[in-house]
């Protein structure tokens, strides 16, 4: 599996607007491309912010970067401007263990 982490950091007075664009609206936008099977986010420190779409292989990311993603940064910008920052990191998942198992599942 792929994981396409987007690391923001977001202005206080912005907080409450960034979280409700990304639970209501952003990430179910990015889920309907069908280019991710899942996405999680989570919260380190106030403002700080990590998301993570997770994609079957690197071609389908390819795909979702060449035909979706500008359009979707597009509109971040245009509702939350520079209150947020963002980078982006692609991992490949190597390995996976569940709980209680001493085998891998991946």
């Amino acid at each position: 599996m792929i994981i396409y982490e987007v690391t923001t950091t977001v202005a206080t007075d912005a907080v409450p607007a960034y979280e409700a664009f990304m639970r209501e609206r952003h990430i179910l936008d990015v889920l309907a491309t069908g280019c991710f099977v899942s996405a999680s986010i989570a919260c380190s420190l106030p403002g700080r912010y990590r998301i993570c779409y997770v994609a079957r292989d690197l071609d389908i990311l390819d795909a979702y970067l060449a035909t979706h993603a500008s359009h979707l940064r597009s509109d971040l910008a245009r509702h939350l401007g520079d209150k947020v920052e963002v980078s982006r990191e692609v991992w490949t998942e190597l390995q996976t263990w569940q709980a209680g198992s001493d085998r891998p599942t991946t």
